[in-house]
């Protein structure tokens, strides 16, 4: 295929492990930009309540914001619909090659995924190992089992790769967390990659 000027160049750094440039919250933002545009889902990141505590007007058009604080601690990072089911769930990295510290998620947020869970609704985690380059998908009562289960401090990479699902890299959407989702929840509840 001859590509552009330029474009083979691009699609190496897009592709290179070490050079990708973006965030696993970018990467999950371009991707719910995708599912939006093309009516496929409508999941948006939560905003972070915070309380504006002085603003500042130089001019009626230009209010400066300049203290302000965390009202209540957020549930998780994004939440929105697919095919008539709530979808909520928290995205985390972890430049661990070996484990995800569980200090990285906090309770109230696994307290508030284990309730979406409870009332019928699709909770899970995506996690990105990012010096493995692997992202997961853990839905919320596998971690919720391991909770039980174990006592340590982190989740081992080797569970993500028994109990979750890896997302692979695409180009668009970048993190396709949805075509694990319909396969487990309305294709008939299995997921073979």
């Amino acid at each position: 295929m001859k590509y552009p000027i330029g474009a083979k160049k691009y699609i190496k750094q897009y592709n290179s492990h070490s050079n990708r440039g973006m965030g696993l919250e970018n990467d999950i933002e371009a991707s719910n930009n995708y599912y939006l545009q093309n009516d496929i889902a409508v999941i948006h990141k939560k905003p972070t309540p915070i309380t504006i505590a002085k603003v500042d007007y130089p001019s009626r058009l230009e209010a400066v914001i300049k203290e302000g604080y965390f009202r209540t601690p957020s549930t998780t990072d994004y939440n929105g619909i697919y095919k008539g089911k709530y979808i909520d769930f928290e995205a985390k990295e972890t430049t661990s090659k070996t484990s995800f510290p569980l200090n990285n998620i906090h309770k109230h947020q696994i307290k508030h995924l284990e309730s979406i869970y409870k009332h019928g609704g699709i909770g899970f985690l995506i996690v990105r190992f990012t010096k493995l380059n692997h992202t997961f998908l853990l839905e919320i009562h596998k971690l919720l089992d391991f909770l039980k289960n174990s006592d340590r401090k982190s989740i081992p990479l080797e569970y993500f790769k028994k109990h979750g699902y890896i997302i692979k890299d695409k180009y668009n959407p970048r993190v396709d967390y949805i075509e694990i989702i319909n396969k487990l929840y309305f294709d008939g509840g299995s997921y073979e990659e």
